[in-house]
């Protein structure tokens, strides 16, 4: 039986939703070590809390990995991150004005900048050895969801944030997900084939396994864009509202992979809520840098639909003279700020 006075009353109500602390399937740790992980192999453990924070965790993603290999198949994972805006919001707080956002300034250069740049990640490691990294809520879940877990709540505490998470799979071990400014995200191209679209990472890393839990709590905004999406980065707001993040698509088009005027290439989740008619039409034809919708300023979900059907339906009588004249358009309405990226 666990000792419920070890763990802080809201956390113990918390993870109370979840737990029967009176069982013997219950682990209560605080450790960053992988070894205390491993040592609970051979042991019938069907919850494990994590009171120590993920950022002070080094090798973060096999912590997870770990965690996921002792528990059985929808065993509970409860754990804690500090994210970076609860850090943001304890620096600006603790420290005088002025020099907080001095040191918030350092503070993010060497302990989430450095960590991902090739020529101060060992520097990094050698001085912090992992402990104390910033870490986003889209990365902290998006790690939990390549780990082979399901989110099934999360919830602010003590300014952390504490994730109830359900174990479905076995990891991923995804070697590239996306942390370099550059990115390949799966769609679907001509003929049903997938494709790896090329974009300017606007999102948190790890953000790309969060798609499915984004749509599932929030749903599409009108512009069938996931909503309230928490996966985006200020800065990436600034490009996706001057169409930056689409530049790098040009590399599609240079491959053969896309063209450059032509529809819109989307997941296979989003495509299978098209039409069946529709669906059919477009598998025919590459997807295009510049989708339909921007010539047309026709953004909602709806309105967006019709736009491929418009496009496509013209196309199939005249493929180039359709392209042409929906490329001026487009062209056109983004730098009269006609319509806007999403």
């Amino acid at each position: 039986m666990i000792n419920q006075k070890l763990i802080p009353p809201q956390i113990l109500e918390f993870c109370s939703k979840y737990v029967n602390f009176d069982q013997d399937k219950t682990v209560v740790l605080s450790t960053s070590t992988l070894l205390n992980i491993e040592a609970l192999l051979e042991q019938d453990i069907d919850v494990c809390i994590n009171l120590k924070r993920s950022n002070d965790i080094r090798r973060l993603n096999k912590f997870f990995e770990h965690v996921n290999d002792i528990l059985p198949l929808n065993g509970y994972f409860i754990g804690c991150a500090e994210t970076f805006e609860q850090r943001r919001n304890r620096i600006l707080k603790n420290f005088p004005i002025f020099l907080n956002y001095i040191y918030f300034l350092f503070d993010f250069i060497f302990k989430r900048i450095f960590p991902k740049l090739k020529l101060t990640q060992k520097l990094y490691f050698y001085i912090t050895h992992g402990k104390g990294r910033v870490l986003s809520k889209a990365e902290v879940l998006g790690r939990l969801v390549c780990c082979g877990f399901e989110i099934v709540n999360v919830k602010e505490l003590n300014n952390l944030l504490y994730f109830v998470a359900k174990k479905v799979k076995a990891p991923v071990f995804d070697m590239n997900p996306s942390y370099g400014p550059i990115f390949k995200m799966n769609r679907v191209g001509k003929g049903g084939k997938m494709i790896g679209v090329y974009k300017v990472r606007t999102m948190h890393p790890y953000s790309e396994y969060l798609q499915n839990y984004i749509l599932d709590i929030n749903g599409y905004t009108d512009i069938g864009k996931p909503n309230n999406d928490f996966r985006i980065t200020d800065w990436g707001q600034f490009f996706r509202k001057y169409w930056l993040d689409e530049i790098p698509q040009l590399i599609n088009w240079i491959k053969g992979d896309m063209s450059l005027v032509g529809v819109r290439p989307v997941s296979e989740r989003f495509l299978k809520e098209y039409p069946s008619d529709l669906k059919e039409l477009r598998l025919k034809y590459k997807p295009g840098c510049i989708p339909p919708y921007v010539a047309l300023k026709m953004q909602s979900i709806e309105d967006y639909l019709e736009s491929e059907r418009i496009y496509l339906t013209q196309k199939e009588k005249h493929p180039f003279l359709t392209d042409v004249r929906f490329f001026f358009k487009a062209v056109y309405n983004i730098l009269t700020r006609k319509i806007v990226s999403g």
